[in-house]
């Protein structure tokens, strides 16, 4: 029965998520049962397009990444895909009238990743992290809002804040993964080999400014996101916390991670906070 293979296209959604990402996976299962499985499915599909660009040196990534195209035009057409992952995002992106445009942008940043090593303009940066984290904020939006398009249009802009400011904290936090393994720089104007305190700086102001327009936008959420949301939030300001101490030469040395036992601690923290209404 075709339910039987939708309950296993969601299993692998979420077993990507958990298997992926211990953070986000915890910040998901603070969501709403109603939503959660909804945004693995979101979570699986830009993470199996983010493989294919990121980690599979050894095999054809271009002709993996076009493939892999193809079957999520069939897949968004046909309403359904041999390819599990696909089969349940095509379900939420259905289900929530998920913008195409939202889709095609997240595509087109990942297809850069194939071929581009170096934004040199905020142009080109900016337009990177649209459509490799601000999209993916969007899709989760209507998701939380349950497809509301005047609270989505109100909560629009501080979507994309957040996920500017995750991805930017990513870029920060993975330097030197980024310039030595994949040989990509997205901080432009910036000097990565000479990064110093007054650079990190700069960087770490644009971050602060996205965090508190995102913000803004959780204390808006309905009440079955709310929580889950804030808990990534949480985490990654406890990440950039830690960059902020860390010296600009270690940066680019070392990758800094928030140990388990400190993801208890906000996850206790931040639940106190969400409660008493201290967000």
């Amino acid at each position: 029965m075709k339910s039987i293979f939708d309950n296993v296209s969601k299993d692998c959604s979420r077993i990507v998520t958990q298997t992926y990402s211990t953070s986000f996976s915890m910040a998901t299962k603070m969501l709403s049962n109603s939503i959660r499985q909804d945004i693995y499915n979101i979570y699986g599909f830009v993470r199996l397009a983010d493989e294919i660009v990121d980690s599979f040196h050894d095999y054809p990534k271009n002709d993996l990444f076009v493939q892999f195209e193809a079957d999520l035009e069939t897949a968004l057409f046909n309403k359904i895909s041999l390819n599990p992952i696909l089969n349940a995002f095509q379900h939420t992106y259905h289900k929530y009238n998920i913008d195409r445009d939202l889709v095609d942008a997240f595509m087109n940043s990942m297809r850069l990743d194939l071929h581009k090593s170096e934004y040199k303009t905020e142009e080109e940066y900016k337009n990177y992290i649209y459509g490799s984290a601000d999209v993916v904020g969007l899709m989760c939006l209507k998701v939380f809002v349950n497809g509301e398009q005047q609270k989505y249009n109100d909560l629009k802009h501080s979507a994309m804040a957040l996920g500017s400011a995750f991805q930017k904290v990513n870029f920060l936090r993975d330097l030197k993964a980024d310039h030595d393994d994949l040989n990509r720089t997205y901080f432009p104007n910036t000097d990565l080999d000479n990064l110093d305190e007054m650079a990190k700086q700069h960087i770490i102001d644009d971050i602060e400014r996205d965090f508190s327009e995102g913000l803004h936008g959780i204390r808006m959420l309905p009440i079955e996101a709310k929580f889950g949301v804030f808990m990534a939030y949480r985490y990654y300001s406890q990440l950039l916390k830690k960059l902020k101490k860390t010296p600009a030469y270690e940066i680019k040395s070392t990758r800094i991670r928030v140990p388990n036992y400190k993801k208890v601690e906000l996850l206790t923290r931040s639940f106190v906070k969400y409660h008493l209404n201290l967000l």
